[in-house]
């Protein structure tokens, strides 16, 4: 990266604009969009917030699916000094009532056409004092943005002006031990010197097509993805979901040069080729998970995905880029490790008392640098316990590290467990299942699965007298939480096993 940083997000965009603006800047079906023309609808869209009073330290609400008014209604939010609250696609009216009542998020961005899912008929009967307006994406964008003065409205360069890197960009929402949500706060100042370096990483270019399948309500699919084509003027190709045909027909119509994402993302795009082989000439770079990737898949995804540029990397909601492997690193080391400490971040293998191990002992990842997150949303105490008093957040996940700095990921601390690349916390999911009638207490647990990794187990002891079979309690759980967190296995017994602290035995059922 030559020329300097961006201050955020929106600076970002009013950057490219400067530097690219005849340039490709996204590709979603039959639409086409320059880096002047993204900017332009970027600063229409903020002149319809600011007439409706949005300022900084606002909160603006998203719940869509990967989109191009997705990425023009959040920097146009962050334009203002707003920070925007990416929603889940899977979250439930419940789930989704809670974030925007915690956020007291005054407008929300959504909309009614994805997998059949009407969203604002999700929350028709939830309380949300603070919500003024819902702007429908796939339906009403346009009239929205029409209700502002245009681009060259100069409240808008105003507003800019006084946007500055220690502005918070963006809450997103991770579950805890607790078992209720936590709003992560981050600031463009944390996020884009991240960016860049994640972008020195992988080589990102210039004018390179990058398809987006990781969701935007993500780190991932958000500041590694469409703010990682901002800054270094590549090209985004969102889609709204993997799906392993459109995939196929993107790199090969569109000449898709990046392409990152879970390991199963690879596997089905090699399982296809194997049986039609497609045109992967355009496939450059790329980057998978933290979870240890086979090192046959590595070579697999080089020779036949042709995807030479293939790196691991590991990061949080709390803290976007922790390690990556660097350009030109063996496949052992991309294969069996998320790489080491990237520029700006320290991170340590610590024991339980917070001090750094010797090299190759097992303890719990701590990191501390510009990218870790500011804090949690009016939680003092849960900041407490996972940022200590010299700046180290603990991760919650354990591993070790080589001499050269090179961390793999042995475990997790916490109950977490990771179905389908979604997070998956088991004290959150206790709580959606302890309000069905028949359930007196409940435990959950990650099971192996082949296809998802891992999925829910729930170990159920029912109320007295009540009776309930395992598939109801799936159906109902189908209809009260998103889709991953449904548990896939169901146990009944007479009693959970406890510990002598009286805390459920988890090893035990495990």
């Amino acid at each position: 990266m030559t020329a300097p940083l961006p201050l955020t997000i929106p600076h970002a965009a009013a950057e490219a604009a400067r530097r690219w603006g005849d340039a490709s800047a996204l590709i979603e079906g039959a639409e086409r969009r320059t880096f002047a023309q993204l900017w332009d609808e970027c600063r229409a869209a903020a002149s319809a917030l600011l007439a409706r009073g949005v300022q900084s330290g606002d909160r603006i609400a998203i719940w869509a699916p990967n989109s191009r008014e997705w990425v023009v209604a959040a920097i146009a939010a962050q334009t203002c000094g707003a920070a925007i609250v990416p929603l889940n696609t899977r979250l439930k009216g419940r789930e989704a009532g809670d974030i925007l009542r915690r956020t007291h998020a005054r407008l929300l961005f959504t909309v009614t056409g994805f997998l059949g899912i009407d969203y604002p008929a999700l929350l028709a009967g939830e309380d949300l004092p603070d919500l003024i307006e819902t702007v429908l994406l796939d339906r009403d964008f346009t009239a929205f943005v029409a209700t502002g003065k245009g681009a060259q409205d100069p409240a808008i360069d105003t507003a800019l002006d006084q946007l500055t890197p220690d502005h918070v960009s963006d809450i997103m929402f991770t579950s805890g031990t607790t078992g209720v949500p936590k709003g992560v706060l981050m600031t463009h100042g944390g996020i884009v010197p991240q960016v860049g370096v994640w972008i020195g990483n992988t080589g990102l270019a210039q004018g390179e097509r990058y398809l987006i399948a990781n969701p935007f309500f993500h780190s991932f699919g958000m500041k590694v993805g469409w703010v990682a084509c901002l800054v270094a003027g590549a090209v985004m190709v969102p889609m709204p979901q993997f799906d392993v045909a459109e995939a196929i027909r993107l790199i090969e119509q569109e000449r898709i040069a990046f392409l990152p994402g879970p390991p199963t993302i690879f596997q089905m795009l090699l399982a296809e080729h194997e049986r039609r082989p497609f045109d992967v000439s355009s496939l450059r770079g790329g980057t998978t998970g933290a979870a240890t990737v086979p090192p046959v898949l590595i070579e697999r995804i080089r020779s036949e995905l042709g995807i030479r540029d293939i790196i691991t990397a590991y990061g949080m909601t709390e803290c976007v880029n922790i390690t990556s492997c660097r350009p030109g690193d063996p496949v052992n080391l991309i294969a069996n490790t998320c790489g080491a400490a990237i520029p700006g971040n320290e991170v340590i293998i610590a024991g339980d008392d917070g001090r750094e191990l010797p090299r190759g002992e097992t303890g719990e990842i701590l990191v501390r640098g510009i990218g870790v997150m500011r804090g949690y949303l009016d939680d003092p105490a849960a900041t407490a316990e996972a940022i200590d008093t010299e700046g180290w957040l603990r991760t919650g996940d354990v591993g070790t590290m080589d001499a050269a700095g090179y961390v793999r990921i042995t475990d997790r601390k916490k109950d977490m467990y990771i179905s389908g690349g979604f997070n998956c916390y088991p004290a959150e999911i206790e709580k959606l299942l302890a309000a069905h009638p028949a359930i007196g207490m409940v435990a959950v647990i990650g099971v192996p699965d082949e296809r998802m990794g891992e999925v829910g187990k729930a170990f159920v002891v029912l109320r007295p007298g009540m009776t309930l079979s395992a598939e109801d309690l799936i159906a109902w759980s189908r209809d009260n939480m998103a889709n991953y967190k449904v548990p896939r296995h169901v146990a009944f017994l007479d009693e959970l096993p406890r510990n002598a602290a009286g805390k459920v035995a988890k090893l035990e059922l495990a």
